[in-house]
């Protein structure tokens, strides 16, 4: 059996509700399912018993969870001894934004470090929209990245976290907006801070397209974090992955406008190419990251 497909089992018979557990794990509903469909065919067992309401535990299912974890305890110890008895030297070259520095990578840099001294780390900062030509150009090992729409088929890409995509404006212009009463903002009249480029610009631009809407853009910006301050600024509504807004200074001087457009959200995680996996060093640190948030 998968290793992979015990920690979902484990996951799954945490949570004992398949949504939430599939959210736990970054899969769709659907792949959960089929994951856990797949070891009951192997088993020739219902590891769940599931009505409209609940789930719970099989007689099975309970006795395969002891299995389960002592066979991930095994592989994890086993995986760790074996990566012990290597000495890493050499350098891992990582690119990523400020908010991802500051939000998903400290605990993974401080592991890293600890566990392999010799390796130089090289961080690089930028925007998130290059994060993946980082790492398609060879420049980069691994880079913290959306996980784009398309992807290359030498890109391998690792879930971390999931953020919604928001709307924002300056307390004056929510004030004003708030008083209209209207269903939804119509965006052929405010004003617009938008990225140049990047997941979420295509993504609004798409809806944009979709409703016949010209958009009325004021300002245009490279980088998510820039935003925020333009919109404080009052230079109109702004759109931003939440996690952005979080970690912004200007958090507290801008709103989170509610009655506008549904979009994607933004799936966070590490890529890299499958080129650079084959190196030890790349390896380990994404062993690390699977270790820590999945």
């Amino acid at each position: 059996m998968d290793i992979r497909e015990l920690e979902i089992f484990l996951t799954t018979a945490e949570h004992l509700h398949f949504g939430r557990a599939s959210q736990a794990c970054n899969l769709s509903p659907s792949a959960l399912t089929r994951t856990i469909q797949r070891l009951e065919e192997q088993l020739d067992q219902a590891l769940f018993v599931r009505d409209n309401r609940t789930v719970q535990l099989s007689s099975a299912g309970e006795q395969f969870c002891v299995y389960a974890r002592q066979a991930v305890l095994d592989f994890q110890s086993f995986q760790n001894s074996l990566e012990g008895s290597q000495k890493f030297v050499g350098t891992l070259s990582l690119y990523a934004s400020i908010t991802a520095v500051y939000s998903l990578l400290p605990d993974l840099l401080e592991g890293y470090r600890k566990a392999y001294p010799d390796v130089q780390l090289e961080l690089r900062t930028g925007a998130a929209e290059k994060a993946v030509l980082q790492v398609e150009s060879g420049e980069i090992d691994i880079a913290v990245a959306a996980l784009p729409d398309r992807r290359s088929a030498g890109v391998e890409f690792l879930p971390i976290m999931t953020t919604p995509l928001i709307f924002i404006a300056g307390k004056q212009l929510a004030a004003s907006i708030s008083q209209t009463g209207d269903r939804q903002l119509d965006l052929a009249r405010v004003p617009l801070v938008l990225p140049q480029a990047g997941l979420s610009r295509r993504r609004l631009d798409k809806w944009l397209k979709v409703n016949r809407i010209t958009p009325n853009i004021s300002t245009e910006v490279s980088g998510n974090e820039a935003i925020i301050p333009m919109v404080h600024l009052g230079c109109g509504v702004g759109i931003v992955p939440q996690l952005v807004l979080e970690r912004s200074p200007f958090r507290d001087d801008v709103v989170i406008l509610d009655r506008m457009p549904q979009l994607e959200p933004y799936v966070v995680g590490l890529c890299s190419s499958k080129r650079n996996l084959q190196k030890a060093s790349v390896r380990a640190f994404w062993h690390l990251a699977e270790n820590h948030y999945v």
